[in-house]
């Protein structure tokens, strides 16, 4: 694998008493992680070749299906949202998803989801936030973060029994004190969306992305305009 490509990737940011005392799903990286190592992040991670390919019993919501498809190639959307359900599954143990059995062989990497007699379903994420990892990283990114309430996770939101060991110090973060933590930058800017949206839990009027690339960094907002096909 050509470690310099940029990696389409999902993040998914639970939150939790969202009209209480709100607080967010974190974990720690590892030391030796190539990438944004000891940070403390939100659970997701790249999108793998086989995500195109998982069935979704609930498809992503209409509007942020159309603004995944803005400057992006097409198609990907779906691998997009199966790959934020995967990875918050695989860090966390949390499930995202409805009551029912697989249909034919089940992928390698779902077989633990679907013994808990779970289909993914991806009715409750809320595309949120889009950024693109600057140049001269170990590893870049093209993350789309996905925002859900706790409410929609199945099962104990403090059971982290099933999860694997990417993540250390799993544990739920008040927002208003999630800044102390060692953050990576990029964190902090879409904890700020998240906080300025915990009152309004419709879909935000426009997506804000931060672009990097080896021209400019810009912050751009993405409202949900189909580009065209490419050869």
């Amino acid at each position: 694998m050509d470690k310099t490509a940029i990696r389409n990737a999902a993040t998914v940011i639970v939150l939790r008493d969202r009209m209480g005392d709100p607080s967010i799903l974190m974990g720690q990286r590892g030391a030796k992680a190539a990438f944004m190592p000891n940070k403390f992040v939100f659970p997701g991670g790249a999108v793998d070749a086989d995500d195109r390919l998982v069935p979704l019993a609930r498809p992503l919501p209409d509007l942020c299906h159309e603004r995944l498809c803005e400057d992006a190639p097409h198609g990907l959307q779906q691998a997009l949202a199966v790959a934020a359900i995967r990875e918050l599954w695989e860090e966390t143990g949390l499930i995202l998803g409805t009551p029912g059995a697989w249909q034919g062989p089940v992928p390698a990497d779902w077989q633990g989801f679907a013994a808990t007699g779970n289909l993914p379903a991806a009715d409750a994420l809320q595309f949120v936030f889009r950024a693109l990892t600057p140049p001269g990283r170990p590893r870049r990114f093209d993350a789309r973060f996905f925002l859900v309430d706790a409410e929609a996770i199945r099962g104990d939101l403090d059971d982290f029994t099933h999860a694997s060991d990417e993540l250390s110090h799993l544990q739920w973060v008040k927002l208003s004190e999630a800044r102390q933590f060692d953050l990576p930058f990029i964190t902090e800017v879409v904890l700020a969306e998240v906080a300025g949206r915990v009152d309004d839990p419709t879909p935000p009027a426009s997506v804000p992305y931060f672009r990097n690339n080896d021209e400019a960094s810009l912050f751009l907002r993405l409202r949900g305009v189909q580009m065209p096909e490419h050869d």
